[in-house]
């Protein structure tokens, strides 16, 4: 849309959320009249999300920002299934107490991101196992199974992309996609919710749930995807050399966190903080405007901001004064050893020659074998460990608590 009425759009636009949206003339048209409550399911596999979320639970704080009310729903139901969509194999089915478990933990991360409470934006966090769990296998079938087809699900990205490289996909699973249309459904019901927002791979599913409100009950429900997020280098949101970034302390310290954001890549920048932080378009404008050195200025407010968002102000605080005591020259680690990383990549044994920690690569094995080595905080286990980086993205290899140094991708 060229102009939007409603603020939830401008905004969702202005930030980068938008990829597709159903009907977004008639999403406006709502949105500028009244409160819509809109959805976002997250699976508790672990104990927390990652990175790769965090464009989904900004998506719902903008939700909330703009006057509507975000509604997050823990798949305590579908994740002892699993969606198929992006996998190439088979979940591993967990217990109730786990389940139970990782949606505690989980739930840590909203509460700094959404104001929760029982007015008419407040957000709320629901679990699907409420609805899903009580549900009869035969009432599902006459109520909901003929409005689906096997014809249409087989042609599911979720599903073919399994299909086509002759991969499993379990009846349980080819199950999932009916089981979040009947979520939205529910949803409706229970908070008038009208809107389902996701990633672009579950475009899919979103439109499943909007078919069956309309032919089982008429109801007028949308949905809007994001699009699929990957750094300027083609990477996956979310993961490095050194693993998944998860968003709750308990399984990623503060500094490291931090250090994440403030590696990101030159040509991210701008993108990011119009996702990840508050700051308005206009300051963004001008940081992204940054050239050479100076645009390290801005991936370390990055990188303080999306911290203090997500784990709060004392850790982004933490976080930057323990970049600034490790690293000279205000976290740059202009003082530090560096060592490039050239396109094909460098072993981490070869990178703790080349930086001086080690006199030969039989004394790098034994180091790492030690656990004396971590790439941004995390241990590494092999010193055959392959790390790769996009040009001028940097990461911090350490062996010990004295020996610092950087890769640096050429």
């Amino acid at each position: 849309m060229t102009t939007c009425e409603s603020d939830l759009l401008r905004v969702l636009h202005e930030r980068g959320y938008v990829h597709q949206v159903t009907d977004e003339a008639g999403l406006d048209a709502l949105a500028a009249r009244q409160v819509v409550p809109g959805y976002i399911g997250f699976d508790p596999t672990a104990p927390s999300l990652h990175v790769g979320s965090l464009v989904q639970i900004m998506m719902l704080r903008r939700l909330q920002q703009t006057g509507h009310r975000p509604i997050v729903v823990m798949g305590g139901g579908t994740g002892m299934i699993g969606d198929p969509s992006g996998k190439d194999e088979s979940r591993q089915l967990m217990t109730d107490q786990v389940i139970a478990d990782n949606v505690a933990g989980i739930r840590k991360v909203f509460e700094r991101l959404l104001a929760f409470g029982d007015g008419p934006t407040d957000a709320v966090m629901v679990n699907n196992a409420e609805w899903l769990g009580d549900l009869g296998y035969i009432e599902l079938l006459r109520d909901v199974g003929p409005h689906f087809t096997v014809n249409r699900m087989l042609t599911f990205d979720s599903v073919r992309t399994r299909l086509d490289r002759e991969q499993p996909l379990t009846f349980l699973e080819f199950n999932y996609m009916i089981l979040q249309a009947y979520d939205f459904l529910e949803l409706a019901r229970r908070y008038e919710c009208r809107l389902q927002m996701g990633g672009s791979d579950q475009w899919g599913n979103i439109v499943n749930g909007m078919e069956l409100g309309r032919r089982m009950e008429g109801r007028d429900l949308y949905g809007l995807t994001t699009p699929l997020l990957t750094t300027a280098s083609g990477a996956k949101m979310g993961k490095t050399a050194a693993g998944a970034v998860w968003l709750n302390e308990e399984q990623l310290p503060a500094y490291d966190f931090w250090q994440f954001w403030r590696n990101t890549d030159d040509r991210d920048v701008g993108r990011f903080l119009r996702l990840f932080t508050d700051l308005p378009l206009d300051e963004i404008g001008r940081l992204e405007a940054l050239e050479g050195s100076e645009i390290n200025a801005a991936k370390t407010l990055l990188a303080d901001e999306v911290t203090r968002l997500v784990r709060g102000e004392e850790a982004a605080a933490s976080a930057r004064a323990t970049a600034e005591q490790t690293f000279a020259g205000g976290g740059r680690g202009e003082d530090l050893p560096v060592a490039e990383v050239p396109p094909e990549g460098l072993r981490v044994g070869a990178a703790l020659v080349a930086l001086g920690f080690t006199a030969s690569n039989g004394e790098a094995k034994r180091k790492v074998a030690e656990g004396a080595v971590k790439l941004d905080g995390a241990s590494v286990a092999d010193a055959g460990h392959l790390v790769t980086l996009s040009a001028s993205q940097e990461i911090r290899l350490s062996m010990g608590k004295k020996k610092h140094g950087i890769l640096r991708g050429a």
